[in-house]
């Protein structure tokens, strides 16, 4: 019996199928202009770039020139790279161009998709970005399209690791920027952290198109990018801590594997105030008292280190560093660290030297930063099954691509054992099984550590022909996959490490080349060798056509279905054949932990001897359900994870934007002006309450404010002794007073200087405080959910304090800039020359201590009291704070003009 809705799909298609339809049209177009396209000379082509450029100026749209501009990059891509794009690909590019996700199958060739849309973007002049996973895909794509986008007349940068501020400005200014997610996203940042706007290196967020999507946007989105600085060293304590754990018992502690977290028990909270009172870090009776916060929070990350994260799998220790490993594509993450402690744990664990744990300086989500630009689009081969969380959070919608050539890989059924061990024999037979028969074999393992088990195993057969490929093997990742199609090549890989190289069969000629050619003349032989070696690469894919293609062994199924899918997408390329077959046990983390309960009581039922296998689809189905349980579970999370950091966004996004106007402005005076007007405003509003009677008003408190905050020596409590004096009065007389000195110093210093000191005070204050608030904010999100108990939802908790905190924020950075602008002075330096040159010492206090942080200018030299002139401040030199002011006015220098230099 079929269903309406299936029916339905028979006669019109899918919505996917209608929308691929729904292009139709256009790629007629594009074909009916090829031939007259063709017959342009390679000038005149080039061309078309201006045209296109000149007609968008007169008013057109990018999507009215889509046709003739998709024929131009089609019969340039035939020329400069000897690449047609097939319709299925233009296709693709549509779909990228309306800010949507392409999800095409490996080897259809996305990498020159992606020059469709790019090209037509570009012609704007705002810039694209493409965005790639690691530095040597953006060099390489970057390197092999530039030479098209270079013909017709476009730019092309790229950015990797390690270039200067210069070179990064450059490549942000061409048409085409390629680059990884990380250097984006750490640009952006510390864009936000300049003092100037001629420093910055990005101009803005066009259109992006992400490359391997699902990667950067879902599995890499789980870690929020953070610039931060050293805090103290306390190395001392984390090695105490770590000391405490190997004395516990499984009594002492609960792991809960699922939510991936540890928390101790009664016995053993006991157990560790006994220690760490005999260590002398206990402070008060409990533990849990509200002194001990810390050290709470360094022993959970020391128990997490111990029994939650696994040494090769979560991370390795490489020249004594502890280095990250990404769970979903096993590559190292070098230069990424645990925040909050949780690296120096493992760093104590391991015995390795712990770095200083730092202070966030600046930090955002890739959620957020993507969302930033004004289009956004992206590439992958399996995106489908997070298509949901694509529309809620980014707002793409996911469009599958038809490939080329029909799918001929065949994928069985799933073998499930009872044991690791008769997994593990098992897939060891059916490996040398396909060796001997010249099949090449991709082996996934889900982890360093299992690829090394395995690696060991088959060396303990006797099998030695293969290549292990995981996180230690990184810098010849490429190499070895390129070749990993050769007939009877066997290549153990973990997870998908390797993405962005295609596993050809016969082996990756253009990489067979590069390597085996180095460092030869051009000449005959030469010539004679490439020849040889096309030749041998052609033989070699026949071989491995005829074993079968490529033959995908899994070793356990991923907690997500898309990497099982992006596994078993390296085989069948391009209508190639090809197999896939995922090998599992109920010892697998899926099985063990995710898995029913009743599939063990169901094999043991079967009464599986040892080496059998159960091949069921049910199976599959079971596994399945799992696997969706758990990707709804890791969606919630980075659902729930994304409400907070849209708070911090919005406030993020008020502060950037103010860095900006700042940066901007010409004249600050009014900016200052007004925040001095409003800190007097709170100064008379908190010492003078509303309808208060004259007795009770606190005239010494009021007076301390203004010395403090606008360094003013007035005489209030003689004003509020005056017979009918209101509080407007006295609010105007100290705003008058505030004004005249501000004009006073704002034209001792002409308006460039003081505009220069306002833009500079201004800037660092709202840096000191935001990296405060953040601080502030991270410690909020730890605790807030214990809000949840009381029957009070965190999140809004969240949002209202959030609030309130950057209310104090504000209110903190208006009189911080304002005490400290009322107390900046312009001074001149003593010189033996003629005339001695002007320079100016700023000073920055500190918000929360009041301490100097920096002074800028030389230093003044002592001046005998006869040779200073009362009329001019230039002349006296170096006064002490204790003198009498050289002025004449009878004060000590402090209370006279010393008062204007004080920091």
């Amino acid at each position: 019996m079929v269903s309406f809705g299936g029916l339905a799909r028979k006669i019109f298609g899918s919505s996917n199928d209608r929308r691929v339809r729904s292009y139709r049209s256009r790629i007629e177009a594009i074909g009916k202009l090829e031939e007259s396209i063709k017959g342009l000379s390679d000038e005149a082509l080039a061309a078309k770039t201006v045209e296109f450029k000149q007609e968008l100026a007169n008013g057109k749209s990018l999507d009215d020139i889509i046709i003739p501009a998709f024929a131009v990059v089609r019969e340039a891509s035939r020329r400069v790279l000897g690449m047609r794009p097939f319709d299925v690909q233009l296709t693709g590019g549509m779909i990228l161009h309306d800010g949507n996700i392409a999800e095409m199958k490996t080897g259809e060739g996305k990498t020159l998709v992606a020059t469709l849309p790019v090209y037509l973007n570009a012609l704007s002049g705002k810039g694209v970005h493409v965005v790639t996973v690691n530095d040597y895909l953006a060099s390489r794509d970057a390197g092999i399209m530039g030479r098209l986008y270079g013909f017709l007349g476009l730019t092309t940068g790229v950015i990797v690791h390690g270039l200067d501020d210069e070179q990064r400005r450059a490549a942000y200014a061409c048409d085409i920027t390629y680059a990884t997610n990380n250097e984006l996203g750490f640009d952006y940042l510390r864009d936000n952290m300049k003092y100037d706007r001629s420093q910055m290196v990005q101009r803005g967020h066009n259109f992006a198109i992400v490359d391997e999507v699902d990667s950067i946007l879902i599995d890499e989105a789980r870690t929020p990018l953070i610039i931060s600085g050293p805090l103290d060293d306390r190395s001392d304590l984390y090695n105490t801590i770590d000391a405490f754990i190997p004395l516990l018992t499984s009594e002492d502690y609960e792991i809960d594997e699922k939510q991936r977290s540890a928390n101790f028990s009664e016995e053993g909270t006991e157990k560790l105030e006994n220690l760490l009172r005999q260590a002398g870090l206990l402070k008060g009776e409990s533990l849990y008292d509200v002194e001990n916060v810390a050290i709470v929070h360094h022993i959970n990350n020391a128990l997490k280190a111990h029994k939650l994260f696994q040494r090769d799998k979560d991370y390795i220790v490489r020249n004594g560093e502890i280095v990250i490993i990404d769970e979903f594509t096993g590559r190292m993450m070098p230069g990424r660290r645990y925040s909050e402690g949780q690296h120096q744990a493992l760093e104590a664990k391991e015995k390795v030297q712990i770095q200083p744990e730092n202070q966030t300086l600046a930090s955002i989500t890739f959620q957020n930063y993507f969302r930033m630009y004004s289009k956004l689009a992206g590439m992958t081969g399996t995106a489908s099954t997070e298509a949901e969380e694509f529309a809620n959070i980014y707002g793409l919608d996911v469009v599958e691509v038809p490939t080329n050539l029909p799918i001929q890989r065949i994928d069985e059924s799933d073998e499930v054992y009872r044991t690791a061990e008769e997994k593990f024999k098992a897939i060891i037979e059916e490996i040398k099984t396909a060796h001997e028969r010249g099949q090449p074999v991709l082996v996934g393992t889900t982890s360093i550590e299992k690829s090394e088990l395995l690696a060991a195993m088959l060396k303990q057969v006797g099998f030695n022909s293969f290549n292990v490929l995981n996180a230690r093997y990184h810098e010849q990742e490429a190499y070895i996959v390129s070749q990993a199609g050769v007939p009877g090549a066997v290549t153990i890989a973990t997870n998908m490490a390797g993405r962005g190289t295609d596993i050809q069969l016969g082996g990756n000629i253009d990489m067979r080349l590069e390597r085996d050619l180095e460092g030869m003349e051009p000449g005959p032989e030469r010539d004679a060798k490439e020849q040889a070696i096309r030749a041998e690469v052609k033989q070699l894919k026949e071989k491995a056509l005829a074993a079968g293609g490529l033959y995908v062994i899994a070793t356990e199924r991923h907690e997500s279905r898309r990497i099982d899918n992006q596994l078993r997408g390296r085989s069948g390329r391009q209508g190639d054949p090809g197999r896939s077959k995922f090998y599992l046990s109920l010892q697998d983390d899926l099985m063990r932990i995710f898995g029913s309960d009743r599939m063990d009581g169901m094999l043991q039922k079967l009464g599986l001897k040892d080496g059998e296998a159960i091949v069921h689809p049910w199976i599959n189905k079971a596994l399945e359900r799992a696997q969706k349980k758990v990707e709804a579970r890791n969606f919630d999370v980075r659902k729930n994870l994304l409400k907070y950091d849209d708070v911090t966004n919005d406030q993020r996004k008020v502060i950037f934007e103010q860095r900006i106007e700042l940066m901007d402005a010409t004249d600050l005076s009014e900016t200052v002006a007004d925040m001095r007007h409003e800190v007097i405003e709170m100064l008379v509003t908190k010492h003078i309450p509303e309808r208060a009677y004259a007795e009770q008003w606190d005239a010494a408190g009021l007076k301390e404010g203004v010395e403090r905050l606008l360094n003013l020596d007035l005489p209030i409590a003689d004003w509020v002794q005056e017979e009918g004096i209101a509080e407007d009065d006295i609010r105007e007389r100290i705003t008058e007073a505030a004004d005249a000195a501000a004009k006073d110093r704002a034209e001792r210093f002409g308006p460039e200087i003081m505009t220069y000191v306002e833009r500079s005070i201004l800037l660092q204050t709202l840096d000191h405080l935001w990296r405060e608030h953040i601080v502030n904010l991270d410690h909020l999100r730890s605790v807030v959910g214990f809000r949840g108990y009381a029957q009070r939802d965190p999140l809004q908790e969240y949002k209202a304090e959030a609030f309130e905190l950057f209310q104090a924020l504000l209110a903190n950075l208006r009189e911080a800039v304002t005490a400290q602008l009322m107390r900046v002075e312009l001074m001149q330096e003593p010189s033996p020359a003629p005339e001695p040159p002007p320079f100016m010492q700023a000073h920055h206090i500190d918000a929360s201590t009041g301490q100097d942080e920096f002074q800028t200018g030389g230093f003044m030299q002592a001046v005998a009291p006869e040779n200073r002139d009362p009329a001019d401040p230039s002349t006296w030199g170096k006064v002490g704070r204790n003198e009498a002011c050289p002025c004449g006015s009878g004060k000590k220098f402090k209370h006279c003009h010393g008062a204007f230099e004080q920091a």
